[in-house]
């Protein structure tokens, strides 16, 4: 599949701190990119060098094939959502939805027309009249994304789309946005901060940390396969265990994990292309799914109860071990109780929830 829009090594620095790092993506037509990270990551930095607002310091912008980096804003034909909507509130919808069509000299019919397929688009037809403080949440998130589309833009960005949303109405307009998406078939860039939003958003997800690409792959693969502890830590759970490598096992690498030897899935796709070594030190992330609670005993770190937290059919036990680690274990919601004393072992359908790194990536 042919990459339609292409970063290729892009680099930006305000005062000398670097905020974006050689930082290389490419997407092809009509995929959904997530940029995922915590504050201070680069993502937003990073969005708003594809959209022209920000001039990098190196590397460049394409889009199918065409070097769009000296372009300004306008001239790019990308479409922004931004983070405050930037609505209007003395302009009804019809008027915030064409407003952008009135600089690019869109008028008469052409303009209504797209002013209506735009709004068709977000399931807003008759809305046209209505004014924007009369609207919910959730439809003012759908004008501000129709105002974007009604220019007809060859890439949609979005930042932070949905952040100013509660919890439940956030949830709904996020499997709204994917279906307007997957519906116009737009190339589209997002930024988020919240996990669960860039998985379901996201055709594949680039997280970023201190302006530098960490990863980038599907939802499954990022958790599944981590290319290292700060992504395996950041996507999805975690619990973090300094251990020592003790070698190969019949199905997997050994390690000493306090005073007890688990075998682990030998690490794939590691940076540098880093390997156990016996007697080296590790760092062992393990999956709340990929532990499970047994009775004290031979094989298993042995540990109180501290916490229980009730998530349906499973619930999540803290537990902490006799020298101090903390795990987080998913189990059944019945029968332990918090102060109890348990064991915790590796299941044994622990499959790819427990990650073996080098000690000094952390």
């Amino acid at each position: 599949m042919t990459d339609y829009l292409v970063l290729d090594r892009l680099t930006k620095r305000f005062e000398g701190t670097l905020a974006v790092d050689d930082v290389s993506l490419a997407l092809p037509r009509g995929q959904i990119l997530a940029l995922l990270g915590p504050s201070g990551s680069g993502k937003t930095t990073t969005l708003r060098l594809l959209a022209g607002f920000e001039s990098p310091d190196a590397g460049r912008v394409l889009v199918g094939g065409e070097d769009v980096t000296g372009l300004a804003p306008a001239r790019r034909r990308f479409g922004m959502v931004f983070q405050h909507y930037a609505l209007f509130p003395h302009l009804d919808v019809g008027e915030n939805v064409g407003f952008g069509l009135d600089a690019l000299g869109v008028r008469g019919d052409e303009r209504g027309r797209r002013v209506r397929d735009a709004l068709g688009q977000v399931d807003l037809v008759g809305f046209e009249r209505r004014r924007v403080g009369q609207l919910s949440g959730g439809q003012q998130q759908r004008v501000a994304l129709a105002r974007a589309l009604a220019p007809e833009p060859r890439i949609l960005l979005l930042d932070e789309p949905l952040s100013n949303l509660d919890p439940a109405l956030r949830e709904r307009t996020r499997r709204e946005l994917r279906a307007v998406i997957d519906r116009v078939g737009i190339t589209t860039v997002i930024v988020t901060h919240e996990q669960e939003e860039a998985f379901d958003l996201g055709d594949r997800v680039a997280v970023l940390r201190q302006g530098r690409l960490e990863q980038v792959g599907t939802p499954d693969d990022l958790y599944a396969q981590p290319a290292g502890p700060f992504v395996a830590g950041f996507v999805g759970r975690a619990s973090t265990l300094r251990v020592q490598v003790e070698g190969q096992g019949e199905r997997g690498v050994r390690v000493r994990v306090e005073d007890v030897v688990w075998e682990v899935t030998p690490p794939e796709g590691q940076a540098d292309g880093w390997r156990p070594v016996p007697g080296e030190p590790a760092l062992l992330l393990a999956r709340p799914e990929a532990l499970w609670l047994s009775a004290p005993g031979p094989g298993a770190l042995i540990g109180i109860v501290t916490e229980r937290r009730f998530a349906g059919a499973t619930a999540m036990f803290l537990v902490r071990t006799e020298r101090g680690n903390v795990l987080e274990v998913a189990a059944p919601p019945r029968g332990v109780r918090v102060g109890e004393a348990v064991g915790v072992m590796p299941s044994r359908r622990a499959g790819g929830g427990l990650h073996l790194f080098a000690r000094d990536d952390a």
